[in-house]
């Protein structure tokens, strides 16, 4: 189980999850909160995550909102292992229950009935000016952020796609966004809402100073390379929390990861009730109200 260790509610879900799970489950807790769980709920057997126990899970339980939910995705990509989200949070598009469907998730967990949904990830590398090996590099779910570091000044950056120059831009700084990442980020930033089985993914630039500044949506096989130019430093993050300083002079280079991220979900459900559903989209027409 992987929990938003700051909100009580989370915890408390955990607990009464695991209470209601056959004695013969064994469940692996973050380790921060299982001291916690482990006095509320003694008689269960518990142990902590590490890199040795993940590889065994059949499944990851995620009590949180979307970000607690990229967290545990993080670990769970490298793992191969699916994510089960309950949200606790605001908008949860990665989640798949509320709490209140609490006796439904803990039956299909027990029994194993997931449908097991892939979603397309990318992987990132950053290289200093002029060197062959990254300095840093990360994978993403949602999105790959190049970003200023200093509020006054804007970035200038040079968009490259497969190898070949698109466009340069004074800008905030550049997105690139993954289909799940589509209602995240990019989606604030003006950038298409796209269907998570979609294989593609989108450059989305931020407050870009120039004529040719609208997103693109790129095929699954390409490659994205960022040039920093100087004099401004700037920032790469990776789905809001893995986070790089980069100097200037820095290249960014953007491709698909090789393993898609698997999320488990109980029962079909097609997108376009979730994207009504998440953002209340008024199917009837603003005019229809009232």
């Amino acid at each position: 189980m992987w929990i938003h260790t700051s909100r009580i509610p989370a915890l408390e879900a955990a607990c009464a999850f695991i209470e209601a799970l056959p004695t013969d489950f064994e469940c692996l807790v973050l380790g921060d909160t299982h001291e916690f769980i482990q006095q509320r709920v003694p008689q269960s057997r518990l142990c902590d995550i590490s890199d040795e126990t993940l590889p065994t899970a059949e499944v990851i339980v995620v009590f949180g909102g979307d970000g607690t939910i990229l967290r545990a995705a993080e670990k769970a990509l490298a793992c191969e292992i699916p994510v089960l989200g309950v949200n606790l949070g605001h908008v949860g598009f990665l989640a798949e229950l509320e709490m209140s469907q609490m006796p439904e998730l803990v039956h299909h967990v027990v029994e194993g009935e997931f449908i097991l949904e892939k979603r397309m990830t990318v992987e990132v590398e950053v290289y200093a000016e002029e060197k062959e090996t990254p300095t840093w590099t990360s994978i993403a779910i949602n999105e790959v952020s190049c970003e200023k570091a200093m509020r006054m000044k804007m970035i200038d950056c040079l968009v490259s796609i497969d190898g070949l120059p698109v466009s340069r831009w004074a800008c905030d700084g550049v997105l690139v966004s993954t289909p799940t990442g589509s209602t995240a980020y990019a989606f604030s930033a003006g950038g298409p809402v796209m269907w998570p089985q979609l294989e593609a993914f989108q450059v989305v630039p931020l407050s870009a100073h120039a004529l040719f500044a609208r997103p693109m949506v790129l095929a699954p096989d390409s490659q994205v390379r960022l040039d920093l130019h100087p004099p401004v430093s700037a920032v790469v993050c990776c789905d809001g929390f893995r986070v790089y300083d980069l100097p200037p002079g820095s290249r960014i280079e953007i491709r698909r990861f090789p393993h898609d991220l698997k999320v488990a979900r109980l029962s079909e459900q097609p997108f376009t009730s979730r994207l009504v559903k998440k953002f209340a989209l008024p199917i009837e027409g603003w005019r229809g109200r009232g």
